[in-house]
């Protein structure tokens, strides 16, 4: 499922969009939260440049949103047609569920959003070894 190559894999696991060999970020956990916005300013791999343009990742807060309802809608599933609990305790199963998966929600939508504008490209390391050689 997880195939190297894929939108899915470099989203899922954080890395670099374009070599899909390092994580993006300092700290692999999104729980770590004094680092949760601390991401390498390159790939060592491919050299790609993460922040394209100052302000680059703003356009994440909107893949955040739909990131974040479908957290929302999830925990609604669950617990009120599943589990069968009222609408107040239903009301603070997803509040609870955003708040635990924030870190997960932002790492998520970060990736989501990168991915939009750089594809897969395996040849990468190559080029970037043969001009920074």
């Amino acid at each position: 499922m997880l195939k190297k190559g894929t939108k899915m894999y470099s989203i899922l696991t954080g890395n670099c969009p374009r070599c899909q060999e390092e994580s993006m970020y300092e700290k692999s956990n999104p729980y770590a939260l004094s680092k949760i916005f601390s991401m390498n300013e390159r790939c060592s791999h491919c050299g790609l440049k993460y922040k394209i343009e100052p302000s680059f990742f703003y356009g994440a807060m909107y893949v955040s949103y739909a990131v974040g309802i479908a957290f929302a809608v999830a925990a609604f599933v669950i617990s009120f047609l599943f589990l069968g609990t009222s609408l107040p305790t239903t009301f603070i199963a997803i509040v609870g569920t955003l708040v635990v998966f924030m870190p997960v929600i932002i790492r998520l939508s970060r990736n989501i959003w990168i991915n939009f504008f750089v594809k897969y490209d395996p040849t990468s390391v190559q080029k970037h070894e043969a001009v920074k050689g």
